[in-house]
Order: C-alpha cells, then structure tokens, then sequence
C-alpha cells in the first residue's frame, strides 16, 4: 500500500521537475502540479482506503468501554457505605418560579 503511495508521489514529483525546467514552464506550475496531481488524489485515496480500519479501531475502542463499564459494580452505595439520598423525593415541593400563590 504505501509502495504504492511513495511511487505515485515520485511520478507527481518528477512531472512538477519537468513542469519547472521546461522552457514554457514555471515553479508555481510545478508547485500546483504537484499538489493537484500528486498530493491531493494520494490524501484522497489514503483516507478512503483507511476507513475499514478506522471503523475497526472505533469499534474496538467502543468494545473495550463497554468491557469496563460493566466490569465495574453498579451499586449506587459509596466504598463508605453511607448513602448520598439521590434517590429520595425532596422533603417539601418546590416553589413555581415567576408565580406568587
């Protein structure tokens, strides 16, 4: 895969060389030569044919969360064995805002 790359990349350069030492040629022709013919379509390529394992490494990733949360106990109780009251209704309701009774 990546002799693929450097080679594109060497026959991209070796044009933009032949665009600069031409007659007619200029460097600015060379320079959007090798970035419109080499490097553009090879970041193109590289990142389409990259995305099977980007997926991969998400979903290995997402695989391995999932490992450790449910290794982890669920319990609500802290080490201490106090509990914090999350789960009890509030001792009086609260007030509306904005409105008097």
């Amino acid at each position: 895969m990546y002799l693929i790359a450097i080679a594109w990349l060497y026959v991209a350069l070796m044009m933009a060389l032949a665009e600069a030492s031409s007659p007619q040629g200029s460097i600015f022709g060379a320079l959007i030569t090798f970035l419109l013919y080499g490097v553009a379509p090879l970041a193109l390529v590289m990142y389409l044919v990259g995305t099977p394992a980007r997926r991969q490494a998400r979903r290995a990733a997402e695989a391995l969360a999932d490992a450790q949360a449910q290794a982890q106990p669920a319990s609500d109780t802290p080490a201490s064995g106090q509990r914090d009251g999350r789960d009890e209704p509030p001792a009086e309701p609260l007030p509306t805002v904005g409105k008097e009774p």
